[in-house]
């Protein structure tokens, strides 16, 4: 380059001025924007669907550890029943993806053992209404072993798949179990809305020495989210515990997981323009509770609303108002905390019973206009 600007400088003051030229290529287009003062904006945000975030995961994680590996029923050949892990068998092949039988309790057993014996399972089930034919293996084997052997044995495993209601497939296969998994100490259980939930908690559960039990939605897995700049890095982690606030706000609290999430956004939205402003928090992880965000926002806005699929008692919003009413933040409440939840009976087949069985837009508005008495 030197020789090139030297030679230039033989041709008098035109080879001096071509030699002042910055360099050709988009470096040299960057840098002449930073001399006119042109301010740079960041890379703007891809759209990436649930889906392929955790494809996306479960791809980092199985190159980056070999004692990772996927099982359960049509994950290898056929790219599994929801196409999450897409193109892994081809990938990693038959020992690191494994297709199982129809037998929850059977490869369930198979993974925790693997997982005592010091390697990193993720243990799909096609959907989580078939994991109570391994709910042995999940709470007495996986959960409690580590207690149980003084912390002399880890299990570090991922249970994960579809969780709640998805369409049209009636009361059997349409259950949510973050309260049934949430009851259980020695579990953690996670709960992703977004694709940046989606990958960033199950990188963070497979690197966990915990077990770790991952709801997912079915309804979401082909809905695209924008996914920033630094959740497409290999190193991005979601923490455990830890709660996202989707949309700030003063007036009322909104806390939320999995699909209803989006529920409290569209909710949020038309309230605005009611001049209610609502704070939406997405609660990300189900155990262990990050409380302290939602204490927070309630001493802000003096008003809750808990959203869920699940049903009513014993359930995830149940635990909120619980423990709210038990710490400082309930001297701050200016009206009860109010539940919007699934219906308390086992969910029907209709599409017209369905939907009126689960949470819509309309049933938040209502319960948040209820709470502040307008």
């Amino acid at each position: 380059m030197a020789a090139s600007a030297a030679a230039l400088r033989h041709l008098g003051p035109l080879g001096a001025r071509l030699a002042r030229l910055p360099p050709p290529g988009r470096a040299a287009g960057r840098l002449q924007q930073q001399r006119r003062g042109i301010r740079l904006s960041a890379p703007a945000p891809i759209q990436v669907t649930v889906r392929d975030a955790l494809n996306q995961a479960l791809d980092e994680e199985l190159e980056r550890d070999e004692r990772v590996f996927l099982l359960g029923e049509e994950v290898a050949q056929y790219d599994g029943a929801y196409k999450i892990s897409r193109g892994l068998w081809k990938k990693y092949g038959d020992k690191r993806v494994i297709d199982t039988p129809i037998s929850e309790m059977g490869f369930t057993g198979i993974a925790v053992g693997a997982a005592m014996a010091g390697l990193r399972p993720v243990c799909e089930f096609m959907t989580f209404n078939f994991s109570m034919q391994a709910i042995d293996q999940v709470i007495n084997s996986a959960a409690k072993t580590c207690y149980m052997s003084s912390g002399t044995i880890a299990v570090p495993i991922v249970f994960r798949g579809p969780n709640g209601a998805s369409a049209g497939v009636a009361a059997q296969h349409s259950q949510c179990f973050a309260a049934w998994y949430g009851h259980c100490p020695g579990l953690k259980v996670v709960s992703p809305w977004s694709s940046e939930d989606a990958k960033g908690l199950l990188k963070a559960s497979i690197r966990d020495d915990n077990p770790v039990v991952m709801l997912e939605n079915e309804l979401l897995y082909g809905v695209p989210f924008e996914m920033s700049e630094q959740a497409q890095s290999k190193d991005f982690i979601v923490p455990i515990g830890k709660a996202k606030i989707e949309r700030p706000g003063t007036q009322v609290t909104l806390v939320s997981h999995s699909r209803p999430v989006g529920h409290c956004l569209e909710a949020a939205a038309v309230l605005a323009k009611e001049g209610v402003e609502c704070e939406v928090i997405n609660l990300r992880t189900i155990r262990p509770m990050d409380i302290e965000t939602v204490e927070a926002s309630v001493v802000k806005t003096n008003h809750l609303v808990t959203v869920e699929g699940g049903w009513p008692q014993f359930g995830v919003g149940a635990e909120i108002c619980a423990r709210i009413m038990e710490g400082s933040a309930f001297n701050y409440l200016d009206a009860p905390a109010v539940r919007v939840t699934g219906a308390d009976v086992p969910m029907p087949y209709a599409k017209i019973l369905e939907d009126n069985c689960l949470p819509q837009v309309k049933d938040i508005i209502f319960a948040v206009k209820k709470t502040l008495n307008i």
